[in-house]
């Protein structure tokens, strides 16, 4: 049987300026050529990971948007865990009560289509995020807000007293009916808090992945570094953390690198477990 290798992407594989180095390239074709199962789960799209990940040979299903969506190497969604217009549009509501803003809401169209769809009315957090999708296609806004028919992510942004207080209270609300994901963002200086279907995380995602590649948990590997990754890392066969990740990752880790994302840390590993 032969292993499956799975990695976090942002300040885990790729560098901190969001690049992947002719190193980390070079090991990870390499390997994929050879016929090892290398994989990413992430927050991001299939269209962020295309372009990020440039040069890169995806030969192996990707676990995408936190756990929603697995997808083959050419995009074509595999299983998609979406919220349901219904709880979409109440998590929404809750949100506007709570806090007196709305989220930024992910979700596919009536033709399949990804479209992120920001209010009209933004906080600062949501307007720098927006800044950095140039003429992208697949931004809407609306006034007000309203849910799609297949809804993948709600992402509020704001400060950690602000989310924290979101995610209290939208775990007494809605209980064990959708999943929260908070982390400190890596690049901008707020707190994103996630809300997903409730098999929508990395953690559920991964057991579907090794179902589809035919792998035992204890063959798998994963590489983490913050708290987006907690839940692939209880649930992994083996864990391994960037030197640069937080402490609560470093401590589920079976392995902690003495390299950063920086320092190709994951390509590092991998050529001395599967080359040398």
């Amino acid at each position: 049987m032969r292993p499956l290798y799975l990695t976090d992407l942002d300040k885990t594989f790729l560098r901190s300026d969001l690049s992947v180095g002719d190193y980390s390239k070079s090991v990870w074709n390499r390997l994929a050529d050879e016929g090892v199962k290398l994989s990413v789960a992430t927050a991001r799209s299939y269209t962020g990971v295309r372009k990020l990940l440039d040069g890169i040979r995806l030969k192996e299903p990707l676990i995408l948007l936190d756990g929603v969506m697995i997808a083959s190497g050419d995009g074509e969604p595999l299983h998609i865990a979406s919220l349901s217009r219904d709880t979409a549009d109440a998590v929404i509501e809750a949100g506007r009560k709570e806090a007196g803003f709305e989220p930024l809401l992910v979700g596919l169209d009536e033709n399949g289509n990804e479209r992120f769809v920001y209010p009209k009315r933004r906080n600062r957090y949501q307007q720098e995020l927006l800044e950095t999708y140039h003429n992208d296609r697949r931004l809407l806004d609306a006034d007000p807000l309203r849910a799609m028919e297949r809804n993948l992510k709600i992402v509020y942004m704001e400060s950690e007293e602000v989310t924290a207080g979101l995610e209290a209270a939208f775990r007494e609300l809605f209980g064990g009916r959708i999943e929260i994901k908070r982390s400190k963002d890596p690049y901008m200086d707020c707190w994103f808090m996630t809300v997903l279907h409730a098999e929508g995380d990395k953690a559920h995602a991964l057991t579907r992945l090794e179902k589809i590649e035919g792998v035992d948990r204890v063959h798998t590997t994963v590489f983490g570094d913050s708290h987006n990754d907690l839940g692939l890392f209880e649930a992994a066969g083996r864990r391994v953390a960037v030197a640069n990740a937080i402490e609560e990752i470093r401590e589920l880790a079976d392995i902690v690198l003495p390299w950063t994302n920086d320092e190709e840390g994951v390509a590092r590993y991998l050529e001395k477990e599967l080359l040398r």
